[in-house]
């Protein structure tokens, strides 16, 4: 006969629990553990035990040292003699010259044993004649700081400043001495690496071409486009980024061209026209929409990043026309032209939602030149005359804007249109 067994299977499952230990509140010796600043507490965390224990210590009500205050009528009677309280000045009694250390200022002299180490000078010796020494102390230090002040305020000259406009141009102009008059290439040095020399000196100046426009920094967390690092992508630097706003959320929706052909084609047809200049006949190009992407962080100052363009400077043969077709401007001096940028944006893909809905959604977008508005034109002008008016700063009214002169007119705008 046969015994069947049954047959148990146990199943084992191994849990992993994560159980990190925080680290010890003080390093030991020889080992180096980062601790948290924040887990020490501040002295001032004491002070309300402080505050109430009691202090060991058993003194009377006169500290040790009695004093009898009924010898001395003067503190108890009107129009008594105080001759004893308030001796003469220039009548006081010898004094012991072993009580001549406690007349020495303690910061000038050095004591040892109880007794000076040198001879006390009289011009330590501090003048208790003028003040009464049964006097409070508050009254004595104001008295004082007043009788000092005083004399601070007397013995300080008065200095004649010149306000007037020739003053400041000429204070403006010694601030640019150690560039314009002391200046030397030899001398300057870079910060970090003393070998390297300077080789040539631009000054900088605003770029009046673009100072109208508004430039923005946009970084992104991988490279748009969906072609590799490796391969060279036209489109990238004339794409279009349109603000799009939902009821809950706002992103940019970003366009580029079909290839690389359209956007060289733009690109090419951009550069030979003049700034503003609309063609007759124009072809459209053709922008289509490639993704959405959410703004990770903004930062609306951006003190530190500008665009820079180094000029070694226009000749007047380079802004000549032979043709008489367009009209130039002036040709341009020497110098590094700067433009400061308006925010800086870290930009992400956007997480496609197919719940999400928003009617003014764009597949494509038909780009082609067209004039500017005469508001669009004002704007501009009032952009420009921060660094073509001289007086722009005295131009401003109370709420900041700008009173443009019809008169005097402004200087032409000469930058391009940038997408």
């Amino acid at each position: 006969m046969s015994v069947k067994k049954s047959a148990k299977l146990d199943l084992l499952v191994r849990v992993r629990y994560s159980n990190p230990l925080p680290a010890p509140p003080c390093p030991p010796k020889l080992l180096d553990i980062p601790t948290n600043p924040m887990r020490y507490a501040r002295p001032e965390f004491l002070d309300a035990v402080a505050g109430e224990l009691p202090l060991p210590m058993i003194v009377d009500a006169e500290c040790g040292m009695p004093l009898d205050l009924g010898h001395w009528e003067s503190l108890w009677e009107d129009g008594a003699d105080d001759s004893k309280i308030n001796p003469d000045p220039h009548n006081l009694p010898p004094l012991d010259p072993k009580d001549a250390f406690l007349l020495a200022d303690p910061s000038s002299s050095t004591f040892a044993n109880g007794h000076q180490s040198g001879p006390a000078t009289p011009a330590s010796a501090p003048s208790i004649g003028s003040v009464t020494w049964l006097r409070k102390t508050e009254y004595l230090s104001r008295d004082n700081s007043q009788r000092f002040g005083v004399q601070e305020i007397k013995q300080a000259p008065t200095a004649i400043v010149d306000v007037s406009r020739n003053a400041q141009l000429a204070a403006v102009e010694a601030s640019f001495k150690a560039c314009n008059d002391d200046f030397s290439l030899e001398t300057i040095r870079h910060p970090n690496n003393p070998r390297l020399t300077a080789v040539e000196s631009y000054p900088v100046l605003p770029d009046a071409d673009i100072w109208a426009n508004q430039y923005d920094l946009f970084r992104f967390t991988e490279r748009p486009g969906d072609r590799p690092n490796d391969v060279e992508d036209e489109r990238l630097d004339c794409a279009i980024l349109r603000p799009m706003r939902t009821e809950y959320d706002s992103f940019l929706a970003y366009y580029l061209t079909k290839d690389d052909g359209d956007a060289l084609d733009m690109k090419q047809a951009r550069a030979s026209l003049q700034p503003y200049e609309v063609p007759e006949e124009q072809e459209e190009t053709i922008f289509r929409f490639v993704r959405d992407y959410e703004t990770v962080k903004v930062e609306q100052e951006v003190p530190n990043e500008f665009l820079l363009v180094l000029n070694d400077g226009d000749s007047e043969q380079d802004n000549d026309d032979p043709f008489g077709e367009h009209v130039k401007p002036p040709p341009r001096e020497k110098a590094a032209y700067y433009k400061n940028i308006e925010r800086k944006m870290l930009l992400k893909k956007k997480r496609q939602n197919a719940y999400e809905q928003y009617d003014d959604k764009w597949e494509v977008i038909r780009v082609k030149y067209a004039p500017m508005s005469k508001e669009e034109e004002e704007e501009r002008q009032d952009a420009l005359a921060e660094v073509a008016d001289p007086m722009y700063l005295f131009n401003r009214d109370a709420d900041g804007e700008v009173e443009v002169d019809d008169t005097t007119g402004t200087a032409p705008i000469t930058s391009q249109s940038i997408f």
